[in-house]
């Protein structure tokens, strides 16, 4: 407004003096709101009065409440998502760090909860980082959509003061002044689509939580969790809980209620200001703070994991070698479809002889059909099996080293 022509030097010195002092009294944790206060315009408007007087009525020029709540509630969230992207990098981290440890240790894959194909504990940590890394691009696309400034629209018309709203756009750190006013007071699309990848965030991180519940059972015993991320039981002393990682999939739900509830609100709205936009802070603020509490906690419990690598080994068995079975008939002239179909009845005859298939002996391989060798048994080595998975995004130690210092490169980076 002092551009504008609305304030003379003197008074734009003084005006700017006392929001000066303002902000110290901010920092400082000495500013207070008074009952009266609507809400913090008001609160500061009404404290600038009280240190330069009636001059700070003239603040308030060209301005609305409706466009200065969206201009506030967008510098919010462009200063929270670094914080949040550096959380997530921070588990990114933690995943590549524990993939680098057990880069070939063994563990079952699995598809459907059941036992399908051996892999590399690497390989697993990893799977987890690629989503995350997806949230991250998706984080940095929003930040584009949020760097729109709304200020200069007023109440929905537009400013009738001829305020240059480019410079205003570029003072205020935005990339851009909205394209269109009555749009600019009511777009709260960028609060959408920060809960829908705060929502997305948390199912990914629920996927992995999940996971190591299962592998922390007693069932499995795959992992032990560290003391300080776990608890016992009030009532059997045997019990270690994965309580962070219960929370974990717990809150994503939270989450997804955040996001459901703004668009529900958004829903019935017609164009420019309604007071129902009043309700678009709360879950926005919850779901950063409910995530900025979780990622530490989850990349610390990561770093302090106890693998159990024998405990997994000896999960893996035979018959997760089927399909290595079928590739070996592929080798031998088989086309697959038969390939598989043979491999199939091997599986079967080990149930019906209640053996494990590598104990089938080779006359038994060669009844169900004469093209088995002794080079038969070679196929359940799980980890020939797994090395020769070993093109670009494999589970061979050598394609997830490859994949280690991929994510180490992205993540400096970041």
């Amino acid at each position: 407004i002092y551009k504008a022509g609305i304030l003379d030097e003197a008074e734009h010195a003084q005006i700017q003096a006392g929001l000066l002092q303002i902000k110290e009294e901010f920092l400082s944790q000495t500013f207070t709101v008074k009952p009266d206060d609507e809400d913090i315009h008001s609160a500061v408007e009404r404290r600038l009065g009280e240190i330069i007087g009636v001059l700070s009525g003239k603040l308030h020029t060209g301005r609305s409440r409706n466009d200065q709540v969206a201009t506030d509630f967008r510098l919010w969230m462009l200063g929270h998502i670094p914080a949040l992207n550096d959380a997530l990098a921070d588990l990114q981290s933690a995943l590549v760090e524990r993939a680098e440890k057990d880069y070939d240790t063994l563990i079952p894959g699995y598809t459907h909860l059941q036992r399908a194909q051996p892999i590399t504990l690497g390989q697993w940590f990893l799977s987890h980082y690629p989503p995350l890394k997806r949230d991250q691009a998706r984080l940095q696309e929003l930040s584009r959509r949020v760097s729109i400034l709304p200020l200069g629209s007023g109440a929905l018309a537009g400013c009738p003061y001829p305020i240059d709203r480019v410079a205003l756009s570029e003072s205020l750190g935005f990339d851009a002044p909205s394209f269109n006013s009555l749009d600019a007071v009511s777009n709260r699309d960028f609060a959408a689509e920060f809960l829908f990848v705060a929502a997305l965030i948390g199912i990914h991180l629920s996927k992995l939580a999940e996971q190591i519940v299962l592998f922390t059972s007693a069932e499995f015993g795959f992992f032990e969790l560290d003391d300080a991320y776990s608890t016992g039981s009030s009532l059997m002393p045997q019990k270690k809980n994965a309580d962070p990682f219960e929370l974990t999939r717990g809150k994503a739900g939270t989450l997804l209620g955040y996001l459901t509830g703004l668009m529900a609100t958004l829903k019935g709205l017609p164009s420019t200001y309604d007071k129902d936009l009043q309700e678009d802070k709360i879950p926005v603020f919850a779901a950063f703070d409910t995530l900025i509490a979780m990622l530490p906690v989850l990349a610390g419990a990561l770093r302090t994991l106890t693998v159990k690598p024998a405990r997994m080994e000896a999960a893996i068995d035979a018959s997760m070698m089927a399909t290595d079975l079928a590739d070996y008939l592929v080798e031998r002239g088989v086309p697959f479809r038969e390939a598989h179909a043979i491999s199939g009845e091997v599986v079967r005859a080990g149930i019906d002889k209640k053996k494990p298939l590598d104990e089938l002996s080779l006359a038994e391989f060669k009844e169900i059909n004469e093209v088995f060798d002794e080079k038969v048994y070679e196929v359940f080595d799980a980890r020939a099996s797994i090395a020769k998975r070993a093109a670009i995004g494999g589970t061979a130690p050598d394609a997830v080293k490859a994949q280690i210092e991929r994510a180490k490169k992205e993540l400096k980076t970041m």
